[in-house]
């Protein structure tokens, strides 16, 4: 049976509705909302959060706005951005590990480094970097045939491949010496630094919280052990006259088309930073949450094995035949988007579909309740591909934001959905992926959309 004949079969079943966590009561008091925000901030949002357009109240003492609309989230994101900038909270959370990236850049600084890196992440720079993403994603295929009896703890298994991904793509090495210290902080910081505190929320960006004592102490050992990278990676060297061979070329001969500036060793630093650590964590999160949704419906993982199967050409895969994977992939992120908050603050007062909006006030905008709501999505909480899939109409660019939308939209989206989708279908068209614990895994806003827990898997070749 081809791919064509599986997807158009008729739909007998009811379509797979994952576990999610439990709705806020609608009584819940600002106490036990900062509570739950700290175990869980997914968990704070109530019914409303999920039925109206705009949600009005008050966050540490300044009005806030929940926005569900594409219309106000193109106002802010798109027609009036220069307004809205990052929170200090989020700016407290993220500046320590990404610095001043193009992630949390703003106003010139960000400009010119958004231009600087336009031209390393355009489709034909990626095509370049795809040799590196399927070396590793073999090699990924490999260890896994061989620990086929094994349960295995595929959440892990991700993590190792996305990272050699970003290793290779950026250094054209390995990180096979390197990717358990990279881990090891990638964990030390997403466990104890990375949810904010209440003083990060109430104190101003200029006035130290605890929290950022022990954030500068470790950006001192981060800074560092990026810098060794580097380091390594120069003494590699380049041949005089080669084509870029790496990210990190790319971005070491980038200029601003307008300036002419190069990045100075510093910014080039949070550049590879933001790259290696934006791009290895969202894509193997993405990854897992597929994994375990195809797990959860066999039906729907068979049609990636089989269109998996079909998309072979000349030894690799013809990304343009895996467009059920990337259906699969889409609405994955949907479910679990990569950013479950976008948070700004307003540089000066406007005015949101005719509310009054002060400066300082906090406008948020969530992914994660965006792709759910009632008003914008038929069966929100289920898992169906073929939403993404002619003949249905595609969704409103202001309402799926995996990526988020704009001048501001993920430098690196493009990447990650080539990285993604490959990684997807070969990995399931090698193998019959169950899952061995039946708890469900819920999902827990740590600046990404992280599993509360990494289950067992069991994986069979095909």
């Amino acid at each position: 049976m081809s791919i064509a004949e599986v997807i158009d079969l008729p739909l007998t079943r009811q379509p797979l509705v994952p576990p999610r966590p439990p709705r806020a009561p609608d009584n819940m008091t600002a106490f036990g909302r900062m509570r739950t925000m700290r175990v869980n901030p997914i968990q704070t949002w109530g019914n409303r959060a999920y039925e109206e357009d705009i949600i009005q109240g008050r966050f540490v003492g300044r009005s806030s706005f929940i926005l569900n609309t594409p219309d106000t989230i193109k106002h802010v994101l798109v027609d009036n951005y220069e307004n809205y900038t990052r929170t200090a909270a989020g700016i407290r959370v993220l500046r320590p590990i990404l610095g001043n990236g193009v992630l949390i850049a703003e106003g010139r600084a960000w400009k010119h480094q958004r231009r600087t890196l336009a031209p390393a992440f355009t489709p034909r720079a990626v095509n370049m970097l795809i040799p590196h993403m399927t070396g590793a994603i073999d090699e990924t295929l490999a260890k896994l045939k061989a620990a086929s009896n094994a349960p295995v703890d595929l959440r892990e298994v991700m993590q190792r491949m996305t990272l050699e991904i970003a290793g290779r793509t950026m250094f054209s090495f390995g990180m096979g010496q390197h990717g358990a210290t990279l881990r090891d902080y990638v964990m030390e910081y997403g466990e104890r630094l990375a949810r904010p505190h209440l003083l990060d929320l109430l104190l101003p960006l200029n006035w130290p919280s605890p929290q950022d004592f022990q954030r500068a102490r470790f950006r001192k050992r981060w800074t560092k052990f990026v810098g060794q990278l580097m380091a390594e990676r120069r003494a590699a060297g380049k041949k005089d006259g080669a084509p870029p061979r790496d990210l990190f070329d790319l971005m070491g001969e980038a200029r601003d088309p307008e300036t002419g500036q190069a990045f100075n060793e510093e910014q080039l630093g949070d550049e590879v930073a933001t790259m290696i650590l934006a791009g290895h964590e969202t894509t193997a999160t993405a990854l897992f949450w597929s994994l375990y949704l195809l797990a959860l419906d066999p039906a729907v993982q068979e049609q990636v094995a089989v269109e998996a199967r079909e998309a072979v050409a000349k030894g690799g895969l013809d990304l343009d035949r895996l467009k059920f994977t990337r259906a699969v992939l889409d609405e994955t992120m949907r479910l679990y988007p990569p950013a479950f908050l976008i948070a700004r603050a307003a540089a000066g007062p406007d005015v949101i579909a005719g509310r009054p909006v002060r400066q300082n006030d906090v406008i948020l905008i969530s992914p994660w309740l965006l792709h759910r709501h009632e008003k914008l999505w038929q069966d929100p909480n289920a898992f169906i591909p073929s939403r993404f899939m002619a003949p249905s109409p595609p969704p409103d660019r202001f309402a799926y934001l995996p990526f988020g939308v704009g001048p501001r939209i993920c430098i690196g989206a493009h990447f990650a959905l080539v990285e993604a989708t490959l990684a997807l279908a070969q990995i399931i068209g090698a193998f019959r992926v169950t899952l061995l614990d039946k708890a469900p895994v819920m999902p827990v806003g740590v600046v990404t959309t992280q599993p509360d827990r990494s289950p067992m898997f069991a994986i069979s070749p095909r």
